[in-house]
């Protein structure tokens, strides 16, 4: 559905080139690990998806929280070395814009089930 997309292939390449932003952890550091960011972040975008396509068959609806999953488990093996460290302000601004672009691979797939 996505994660075996190009576009998606671009945006694991798309991340690996903005790797410095999680490099350093300078800047204002919040009480949120990388992981609960990532977590709270992708389940919103999935809701948000769920909420703008009542329609969505289950097994639909199935496929995309398996998906999504797969997607954080991404970002953890990427960000590894980060992951449980708490997130800078940096990097919670590039992961928001990172996991909307996401949404918008998963935004297309939905719409060739309607």
């Amino acid at each position: 559905m996505v994660v075996e997309t190009d576009g998606y292939l671009a945006l694991i390449e798309h991340l690996a080139f903005n790797l410095d932003v999680f490099a350093s952890d300078n800047g204002d550091i919040g009480k949120e690990s990388v992981e609960d960011v990532v977590t709270d972040m992708v389940a919103s975008n999935i809701m948000a998806i769920f909420e703008q396509n009542p329609e969505l068959h289950s097994s639909v609806r199935f496929q995309l929280l398996k998906e999504a999953d797969m997607v954080v488990e991404d970002l953890g093996e990427v960000l590894a070395g980060v992951w449980a460290k708490p997130a800078t302000n940096g990097q919670i601004l590039f992961l928001d814009e990172y996991i909307a672009l996401v949404k918008n691979l998963f935004d297309s797939a939905v719409a060739t089930y309607d």
